[in-house]
């Protein structure tokens, strides 16, 4: 067997879980802990089956939080560790989560979102967007990426573990119940065919040498004794993240110039966005799609303009303004009317999209 999982460019029917498990291989990771919960599942039951052929660990912890903190330790010791979980796993996980934001381990989780509160449905959602951004005791210094589709998770998750190794702050995939469990074709591919380099790991600990004399001596710290202490850390780590956060940002528009109104929606709920804005444009309604791929940070310098130039913005989620808040507060002062159209924990089809487009811009 090669030692690479995927050493050629192939076509593939897939089910979303199935897609994580083959990028985070084709990313090099080493090792996933997780704990059983329903929609991502299978994300550990393909890993499993998948790790041994290719000399990869697995272990299953007892609940979340032990596997959001497995993760961390891993992460310490040197190795590409990951985890996935949805709902009240997500929750969680916001302990050992907030531990690697302050001691700033790149830590990678794929959350394939259901609906809440607590346990609720296990089928689908955009309900944790709010416990994945800004959760935890934390200021939200890490990296979400939100996916629309089969080929995102596979390009995404890849990235995460680039993005999480390089800058060091806990990267997260945003899927959801719809993508985990759907069949769709995609291309997968070795990174490196594709010119993406992927970071090597490195530990952070046991590292050889006397420190102090040898090598610098590493201080992880997640406790202070003073507020001063802490103050100086978190304002250090908050300057680090606003520097990068531009060049870590990342969003996709469609025919945003000269629109009357723009469509703004985020991971599986833009492809009905699309749709519904090709078929308003055909009927010669001047209508644009924008979404912001990274959730956290926010492509804040494009989200400004768009509400700078766009009379109307319609706000399309599957929960109840948890994006909604993020980009409002972005949009903060601007004159550009704002309406919303909220269906949390229910799929939005383009017809509905539709449907709500007209009747703002017929009011």
């Amino acid at each position: 067997m090669s030692e690479k999982a995927v050493t050629e460019e192939k076509r593939v029917f897939m089910t979303g879980n199935e897609v994580v498990a083959w990028a985070a291989l084709a990313a090099g990771a080493d090792i996933m802990y997780g704990y059983p919960i329903t929609p991502q599942n299978e994300v550990m039951h393909y890993w499993t089956r998948l790790a041994p052929k290719y000399d990869k660990k697995f272990l299953q912890t007892e609940d979340e939080l032990s596997a959001g903190f497995a993760t961390a330790g891993g992460v310490m010791a040197g190795r590409k560790a990951f985890t996935a979980t949805a709902g009240s796993g997500s929750v969680l996980m916001q302990e050992p989560m907030a531990m690697a934001e302050m001691m700033r381990l790149p830590t990678v989780a794929v959350l394939q979102q259901r609906g809440g509160p607590s346990t609720a449905t296990v089928i689908y959602s955009q309900q944790e967007v709010t416990l994945t951004t800004i959760g935890g005791n934390g200021e939200g210094m890490r990296v979400v990426y939100s996916t629309a589709g089969h080929q995102e998770l596979y390009d995404y998750t890849i990235k995460a573990f680039n993005t999480a190794w390089k800058y060091r702050f806990p990267t997260f995939v945003l899927g959801d119940g719809y993508q985990a469990k759907m069949r769709e074709p995609l291309t997968i591919y070795d990174p490196e065919t594709r010119g993406i380099s992927l970071l090597e790991p490195e530990p952070f600990v046991g590292k050889e040498g006397e420190p102090g004399k040898d090598r610098p001596p590493a201080q992880y710290r997640n406790t202070f004794n003073l507020e001063e202490e802490l103050y100086e850390k978190v304002m250090s780590d908050i300057r680090e993240f606003e520097k990068v956060a531009p060049e870590i940002a990342e969003y996709e528009s469609m025919e945003t110039e000269g629109a009357e109104l723009v469509v703004i929606a985020h991971g599986i709920v833009f492809r009905a966005v699309r749709e519904a804005v090709a078929n308003l444009r055909q009927q010669r309604f001047r209508v644009g799609g924008f979404r912001p791929v990274t959730l956290r940070p926010l492509p804040v310098t494009q989200i400004k303009e768009l509400v700078a130039g766009a009379p109307k913005i319609l706000l399309v989620e599957s929960s109840y303004g948890q994006m909604a808040r993020l980009l409002k507060e972005v949009a903060c002062g601007s004159a550009t009317e704002i309406s919303t159209f909220f269906k949390p924990g229910v799929g939005i089809t383009a017809g509905e999209v539709e449907a709500r487009v007209k009747e703002i811009i017929k009011s």
